[in-house]
């Protein structure tokens, strides 16, 4: 059987883009080369990919099974060819991976694992970063990828959603509030809240309730650069702070989680700048998709929106 890597390109992007014409565009070639290439490969594999209408294409269920199977050989492929040329240059491959306090949680160890076991021969950086650069170096490019928490400024950056979280609120346990199950953001915006120590605007938008106020400044009372930082504060009653589910874990004295009913969850993504993006990066977001999907149990974990007791209990 001979099947070229540029068909099964051809192959993937009209599977994205379910039309002929919008595939043809996005790859640069005339439709009519687009089909021909695409029939060679149905022939030479004898199975039928496409389901052709005059209105519609849709994938056939052998195409499903054929997309979700050729993204991770051409993936693999290109970064065989990555190493070599590596190798050739006698350059040891690296990839600076970026992480934000919690990375991707629970599915950040089988990320890993499986990346380094697909690539043995590639050394992974770690960076942390505190609040100051929420984008865990993808802004300024100062690692290949990362695992970050939406929104921050994001120019030129690409993302593979992971999860999301729900929002929660910190606060003392003798708090006004800390008798309830759940709140709403309205009986937030008055509270002396704690930011991040970030110049980021979105990011400090979306963690201080700015779609709730109005264009009404929080009150923030203090900024902080880490989760401990902000247990420390919220115990000893500086202010009250908006934060994710994954805070339950962490046992602290003194310290109430409650759910907010009526915000948007965050999200936990894998990201990379569009400029520097290269086989290797493909690699790794590929190998972070295929992990996500694969552990549909941890996924559900870290989004599961259930908090019926959310005190931490004082140390032992």
């Amino acid at each position: 059987m001979e099947v070229h890597t540029r068909q099964l390109q051809y192959f993937i992007a009209v599977a994205e883009e379910l039309s002929f014409t919008r595939a043809a565009q996005r790859l640069h070639v005339s439709q009519q080369g687009l089909s021909t290439q695409i029939k060679q490969l149905e022939h030479a594999m004898d199975v039928v990919l496409f389901s052709r209408t005059t209105r519609n294409v849709e994938l056939t269920a052998a195409g499903t099974v054929f997309l979700q199977d050729i993204r991770g050989a051409l993936t693999g492929l290109d970064a065989a060819v990555e190493r070599a040329r590596s190798v050739h240059r006698g350059v040891q491959d690296r990839l600076v991976l970026g992480v934000l306090e919690g990375a991707a949680l629970t599915l950040t160890e089988p990320i890993l694992s499986t990346f380094r076991q697909r690539y043995p021969g590639i050394t992974i950086e770690l960076r942390h970063f505190t609040y100051e650069d929420p984008s865990a170096g993808l802004t300024s490019g100062s690692v290949d990828v990362a695992f970050a928490r939406r929104p921050f400024v994001d120019d030129g950056v690409q993302f593979e959603t992971l999860f999301t979280e729900p929002l929660m609120v910190m606060l003392p346990t003798n708090h006004r509030l800390a008798d309830r199950t759940q709140v709403f953001a309205h009986d937030l915006l008055d509270e002396p809240l704690l930011g991040a120590s970030t110049t980021d605007p979105v990011w400090n938008a979306f963690w201080e309730l700015a779609a709730h106020r109005g264009g009404t400044p929080a009150p923030v009372v203090s900024r902080s650069n880490s989760l401990l930082e902000e247990l420390h504060k919220v115990a000893t009653g500086v202010g009250v702070v908006l934060t994710v589910a994954c805070a339950r874990w962490i046992p602290f004295p003194g310290v109430r989680l409650l759910p907010i009913a009526d915000v948007p969850p965050n999200e936990v993504a894998v990201g990379w700048r569009c400029a520097q993006e290269s086989a290797l990066v493909r690699s790794f977001v590929e190998v972070a998709r295929s992990t996500r999907d694969t552990h549909p149990e941890l996924v559900a974990l870290l989004q599961k929106p259930d908090f019926a007791d959310c005190t931490v209990p004082p140390h032992l």
